[in-house]
């Protein structure tokens, strides 16, 4: 177990960052020392690893919950629930897969942009 100030350190996001996503459900850590402080563990870790993962791909703090919501309903779910679960993920994937393709055409674009500034300075 750490406290939100080691996670912090170890993730490279602000203590407040931490706690906003408690606020919001987001992230949770699994445990209060005496004192009160939040402890997360390495599983937390790990779910905040999928959480930052999604962030660039620009899916809201809402459309984050749900996708953790529908990975961590899997684990204990069968029969139509699960099949119901995997159809949810299939299309979060798709989503994925269209903004990374956004991101791609962005990453493109800057390349662009920075040859033709290279050019310049260079003729």
């Amino acid at each position: 177990m750490m406290q939100i100030g080691r996670f912090a350190e170890r993730t490279g996001v602000s203590i407040h960052t931490l706690r906003h996503y408690d606020e919001v459900g987001l992230l949770r850590p699994s445990g209060r020392s005496d004192g009160g402080f939040r402890l997360y563990t390495e599983d937390d870790l790990e779910r905040f690893l999928v959480i930052r993962r999604m962030k660039p791909l620009g899916f809201s703090l809402e459309e984050m919950r749900q996708v953790l919501d529908v990975v961590d309903a899997l684990d204990g779910a069968t029969g139509a629930e699960r099949e119901e679960l995997r159809s949810r993920l299939d299309g979060f994937i798709e989503a994925g897969r269209a903004r990374r393709a956004k991101v791609l055409e962005q990453v493109a674009m800057a390349d662009e942009f920075i040859g033709l500034l290279e050019q310049r300075r260079s003729s």
